[in-house]
Order: structure tokens, then sequence, then C-alpha cells
């Protein structure tokens, strides 16, 4: 097979949807190395992280070379596809280049979530529009969508009215690097670093209101003095950090927080969350969750919500809350604390579930199988 990648954030983006293009694009090649790998993308930000493809004699990468580069990623590439002889064109962040179809190229376009058709007010009017147009056209236009969860799925039904039988959920992997225990110099490293206490509530994510920082923050009051662990909280923010940070100084829980910033290397994110004592992602909407995921691989209780895809990447051994009840967070904060066979059933079978569920073998075969059968020519579902 001749396979092209959008790589647009495999090259540009270093958080959500960048990670997914990335450890797909590499899980890919590595389980069928037969096949010819293209990439096309506007531009490139050089980071070991993207030099690992820049450099890499299995990928050939195809940059703009003109300065119109959103017109080009719709339109002018497919001539370069055309040339290149690719037989599929895999879409990875919701979008495809138009016409594919006229050029006799096959395509897949994977939709991660539909947030600003959900919560439109997490978005400005103008994005949500673009955003719904390309999106809508993506789906329409792709032989199969991928969803990246069966949440996101039942979202494009509903608001695509795309006909299910032309969507595939074929989950998220998550990086190798979390599947492996740290030694004990990342842990000095990461004490030297940032001098974390040997107990610690997680947080990890933006900090934007869908994120839902605030209730982690008001649960505390109905925690017990000794179950008051300090939070950790990684990730960035603007607006509704403030607000968070204004409802830490109102509830005096300045010296139980700490913020971290600067993380940029996932090996001290392992790290961080195989030595927390439970994550709290108490998120309003998710198209998937990969913190979840990452915190069960590195055997870290997780407490999470009970809405959207969040049940999908925690399994049946997480606890879940309603978002909005900082009174249900508390005690289930409360419970991983104190019942040790719960805490050891959440770590053991939430390890179990997420190696089973998300490993590269499993989440890659099934994706290459839906490649397969849009270039055999089995039949496929149209639109209604």
């Amino acid at each position: 097979m001749r396979i092209g990648f959008d790589s647009k954030r495999l090259y540009t983006n270093f958080s959500g949807l960048g990670n997914y293009s990335r450890s797909l694009v590499k899980n890919v090649q590595a389980l069928y190395s037969d096949n010819k790998y293209f990439l096309y993308s506007p531009k490139i930000k050089k980071t070991p992280e993207t030099t690992f493809f820049y450099d890499n004699t299995n990928f050939k990468t195809y940059l703009a070379k003109t300065i119109f580069k959103s017109y080009w990623r719709s339109f002018s590439i497919l001539n370069q596809l055309k040339k290149d002889g690719v037989q599929l064109y895999h879409g990875l962040s919701n979008e495809l280049p138009l016409n594919l179809k006229k050029y006799d190229i096959k395509s897949v376009v994977t939709i991660h979530d539909l947030i600003f058709k959900v919560l439109p007010e997490t978005y400005p009017l103008i994005d949500r529009n673009i955003y719904d147009i390309k999106f809508r056209k993506a789906c329409l236009q792709a032989d199969k969508v991928i969803a990246i969860s069966n949440s996101t799925k039942t979202d494009i039904v509903n608001f695509y009215s795309i006909n299910p039988d032309k969507i595939e959920v074929i989950y998220q992997s998550c990086s190798p690097l979390f599947y492996k225990p740290i030694e004990q110099q990342e842990s000095i490293s990461l004490n030297d670093q940032y001098n974390l206490p040997n107990q610690y509530l997680l947080s990890v994510g933006s900090i934007q209101k869908r994120k839902n920082l605030k209730l982690i923050i008001e649960s505390y009051q109905y925690l017990d003095p000794e179950h008051k662990l300090p939070l950790v909280i990684i990730g960035r923010g603007k607006q509704y950090k403030k607000e968070v940070i204004d409802l830490i100084s109102l509830k005096g829980l300045e010296n139980k927080v700490i913020w971290i910033t600067d993380l940029k290397d996932n090996k001290v994110l392992r790290a961080i969350y195989q030595k927390a004592t439970v994550l709290i992602y108490p998120s309003f909407y998710e198209g998937f969750g990969l913190p979840i995921v990452e915190a069960l691989l590195s055997k870290t209780p997780v407490i999470t919500s009970n809405v959207s895809s969040l049940p999908e990447a925690g399994g049946p051994n997480s606890l879940y809350v309603n978002p909005n009840s900082p009174v249900e967070l508390a005690h289930s904060i409360t419970q991983v604390l104190t019942d040790t066979k719960l805490r050891t059933t959440m770590i053991d079978e939430g390890f179990k579930y997420a190696n089973q569920m998300f490993s590269p073998n499993r989440v890659t075969k099934q994706l290459v199988s839906c490649y397969k059968e849009i270039l055999n020519n089995k039949k496929l579902h149209k639109n209604n």
C-alpha cells in the first residue's frame, strides 16, 4: 500500500493531535514496514520528536512550496498525491483535501471530538463555523470515518447524520513510554527538579473551563483534614487559570497546590504519574481522555467524570463522578485513600484494561484492517 498522511499536526503540534499523529504513523510503519508512507505538511518544527520522521528513510516528507499553505493543504496537494501514487490518504486531524474522489484516491478521516458542537460556548463563533464546515465535508467525503471513541461516533451520527456503518471506532494508542516503570534515578531526578511530596493528587491537562479544574478545588472543603493531600497541576492556561487561582485563594489552599507549567519531557510526566496517589480528571467532555490511559498504564488509580468518552477510557474499575458534584468527588477521593482493597483493584485491573484495549498492536492492526477494507473495494456503506 502507498499511504499518505496529513502531517501538519505531526510536525507542528506537541499536545493531543500531534501526539496522536506521531504515535499512529510510527506504529503503522513499525508493524507494516512493507508499505510506502508519505507525509504532507505545510511546515515543520524541528524537534527530536519530528526529526525521527523527517530524517527517517522509511518516510517521504513533502513540504508545501507556496506561501498559500491553507490553499495547498485543501486543493494543491492533490497533484502531489497523484504524483506520489498515493492510494489512500488519512486525514489525522478532522479534515481532508477536497475532491480526492476525482483523483481516484481513497480516504479516511479521524474525528477526535465535536466539542465545538457539544459545548459551543467554549469556542468563538468564527472558529465554530470553520470547524463545522471542515468536519462535515470530511465526514461526507471520506470512504471511512474513524472515531476515537464510541462517544465521538455518537456525536458524529447525531450532528452530521452520517450512517453509523461508515464510522469505525478505533481508540487512540498511548506512547510505549508509559508501559515502562521508572528507574530509581528518574525518581531521584524528579524529586530534585520539583520537590514533590510523597503523596499527592494529580491533575493533567490544559487549564480551561471544559477540564473543570475548579471541581477539584471545591472538593477540598468536603475532605477530612488528613485526606487533603497536595494537588499537583500539570498544564497551562489563561483566563480560566486566573479563575482557578482566585478560587484557591478564596478557599485558603495556596499551600496545597503545586503548579508545573514547564513540563516538556514525557519521561518526567511518566514519573509524575507513577508516583501520584490518584489522577483526578473531572472534565465535562472529552473525545477520548488520553491522560486517563497514561495514568492507568502508570498503575495510578483514576477518578474521572461519568460523561462522554471518559468511561470508555477509564474502564470498569476507575471511579466516576458527576462533574458538577464536589461532594461526589470528595467521597471518591476518600475511598481511594482509605480502602486498600479498592485501591489495589483499581491499580491492577486498570492496568490490565488499558494494556488490553489501547495497546499499539491492537489499535494498529484495527487501523490497517480498515485501510485494506477500503482499498480492496469491499462494499462500503454510503451516507443516508
